[in-house]
Order: C-alpha cells, then structure tokens, then sequence
C-alpha cells in the first residue's frame, strides 16, 4: 500500500498518466479505428480516470482536507474528477438506451484534464500572477477599447444594414464585423464587398470610413492594450530589479561607512 501511495504522490507519474490520457481522449475522436478499437480507448481512458480519484483521496489523507484544498491546482483537480465521473457510468451503462445526452456533454469535460499540465510548467505561478496583475490593468483599457467598438458598430449598422445585411444587419452583427476589421486580417475585404456596386465617390468615402477606423481601433487601439497588458505583466520583474538594486545600494553604503570608520 505505501508504494501505491508513493507512486500516486510522485508528480512525474502523475504527469506520464496525464500525457497517456491525452492520447487516449484524442485517439477516441477517431472513428475509423473500429467499435472493438474504441471500446479499448474507453476503457483505458476510464481506467485513467479511477487512477485520478485514487490520487484525490490519496492526497486527501496524506495532507488532510485543509492542506489539500488551500492549493489551486487541488481545486482544480477535485472540479476536473468530479467532471469526468460520468465517464465511468457510460462505460458500465454504454448498452442501455436510455436517453444518456446530457452524459455525453458532461463527458466532454474530460478535455479539460489538459489544463493539469500547465501544473508541471517551470514558473507558472509566476506568469499567472503576472497575467492577474496585467488584467487588473488593463481592465479600464479594454473597457474603454469595448465602448469604441460599440459606437462604431451602431454608426456602421445605420450606415451599412441595407447594403450588407449579413455584416450589418444588426448591432450585433456590425459589433462582430467592427471587431474583425480592428483584428487587421483581412479587413479590406469588407469595404471592397461594400464599396462594390457605388460610384466613385462613395466608393472612396466608405473605405476611408474604413481605414480610419482601422488606423483607430485595429493599429492605435490594440496596440495600446496590447503595450499596457505587456507591460503590467513584466512590471514585477522591473520591481523586483529595482528592489535588488535598492539592496544592493544598501550594502555598498555600509561599506563605505564601515571602511570611513577604520580611517
């Protein structure tokens, strides 16, 4: 039983288990491979999963509830075993043809077993720190980024509904095609679609309509989300830099006076 235990708690373990079951989730997607070859897949895949509710109970008793469940990526194990529970009902269950849909869809949530690998990545504690501060703010700018995207994409639903319906036939409608033109991907082919059956001049005016509202939101805009959002991310390098330094400086000082002392 302790070497069971010992290999539950070793994280490498752990790990291979997971990277087995990626394959096995990704292999079950493909139906040329047979009923008996699935079946297999299933079965594997399910085994996996009891190997993951061994792992939670294991860890349960050796931490205790309170330790367990303080760290994040515990929390995040327990949600994600709980998910994939119906898994195992459909492997005993999987003859009976009983309306079983709403497992299926929750069976689908063991895809979200992936995100356990980000728990092995070198610093990831770090950089979700960082991605949490950057958010925080960034938070007005992407507030401010979707008020402008709002507006233009009212303005654009009344200048545009009847010549394109499909594009902006409504707000909504106009906000999604206002958002693609400020992604830069391929936003010319919008006013071109547009501008197609105008004369020259209004031809001219909606895809200068266009290009500044490309120039505002897609190149300005973005670009200043994307430069705060950077920024806020990297900041607690600067400030730990900045603390080391400051440190540093400290110690020099007290050099220096302790060298001034013994002159």
């Amino acid at each position: 039983m302790n070497k069971i235990k010992q290999l539950i708690l070793d994280e490498k373990i752990i790990l291979f288990i997971i990277i087995i079951n990626s394959l096995t989730i990704f292999f079950e997607g493909f139906d040329e491979f047979g009923h008996k070859i699935q079946y297999t897949i299933t079965l594997i895949d399910s085994l996996i999963t009891v190997v993951f509710i061994l792992e939670a109970i294991v860890k349960i008793k050796h931490y205790g509830w309170e330790r367990y469940i303080k760290e994040n990526w515990n929390k995040m194990d327990i949600i994600l075993v709980i998910l994939s529970l119906p898994s195992l009902v459909l492997l005993f269950f999987h003859n009976i043809h009983a309306d079983l849909s709403f497992l299926l869809v929750l069976r689908i949530s063991r895809v979200f077993r992936f995100l356990r690998f980000f728990k092995f990545i070198p610093g990831i504690k770090h950089l979700l720190k960082g991605i949490l501060r950057a958010l925080k703010s960034s938070l007005f700018v992407f507030i401010l980024f979707f008020i402008y995207n709002f507006i233009i994409s009212i303005i654009s639903c009344y200048f545009f509904k009847e010549a394109s319906p499909d594009l902006f036939g409504n707000p909504l409608k106009s906000f999604y095609s206002t958002f693609k033109i400020f992604t830069v991907e391929g936003w010319y082919e919008i006013p071109d679609l547009l501008s197609k059956n105008m004369d020259t001049i209004s031809a001219i005016l909606v895809k200068t309509y266009f290009i500044l509202i490309l120039i505002t939101g897609g190149i300005f805009g973005l670009s200043l989300v994307n430069s705060i959002f950077v920024d806020s991310m990297v900041s607690d390098n600067n400030d730990e830099l900045e603390a080391k330094v400051d440190e540093l400086n400290e110690k020099i000082d007290k050099l220096i006076e302790k060298i001034n002392k013994k002159e």
